[in-house]
């Protein structure tokens, strides 16, 4: 199935950032959903899945391009899965990664490192048009811990309190090659890739 074009169907310019530098390899025309004159997709599925289908069948009607949806967040032990589905918006609507940030160093204060366990998961669904009945999914994780203060200036969201234990480094502290390599979201699109190659 060869893509000429692709609409990665996000606003929050972090994604789009890493999507675009993962997408590389396909030599095609990344392009953002901000270039069409669509609305904001209201995220009220209850999984990743949902929410990234969602995303993805919106960009794909407003573009008339095959689109790309990634929903994906962080999933702690201690807080029963939360942020989760809610990890853009933990700490409200209109939340900054520093608001979410400090919301989730407040929820798990007092907690060793070994009771703060957590992984990130991406889910990414792939439309070639808005009615596709068959859509591409696939799916990574990334296990790490919180630690109780950021470190690193790089990546976006959570990473710099996501440490990842065999490499003794946090998200922030990878470089976004290094980061695509084992990322949630660096593992789900190699398998989307894959996908689209045999299709």
């Amino acid at each position: 199935m060869p893509l000429e074009q692709l609409v990665l169907a996000s606003g929050n310019a972090g994604k789009l950032k890493e999507l675009a530098h993962l997408l590389k390899p396909l030599h095609m025309t990344v392009r953002s959903q901000a270039e069409f004159d669509m609305a904001p997709v209201e995220e009220t599925g209850l999984t990743f899945v949902e929410n990234a289908l969602l995303k993805a069948r919106a960009a794909a009607a407003a573009s008339d391009l095959p689109a790309l949806g990634d929903d994906s967040g962080l999933v702690v032990d201690a807080l029963d899965g939360a942020p989760g589905i809610y990890s853009a918006r933990f700490a409200g609507p209109d939340a900054a990664d520093e608001d979410n940030n400090r919301l989730l160093l407040e929820r798990l204060d007092g907690l060793p490192l070994e009771r703060r366990n957590a992984h990130f998961h991406c889910c990414l669904v792939m439309l070639r048009t808005a009615e596709d009945p068959a859509p591409l999914i696939a799916t990574g994780t990334w296990h790490g811990q919180i630690l109780e203060a950021p470190r690193g200036q790089g990546g976006f969201g959570y990473d710099p309190l996501f440490l990842d234990p065999k490499l003794g480094v946090t998200a922030a502290e990878l470089t976004m090659t290094e980061k695509a390599r084992i990322s949630h979201r660096g593992q789900a699109l190699t398998a989307l890739i894959e996908r689209i190659k045999e299709g």
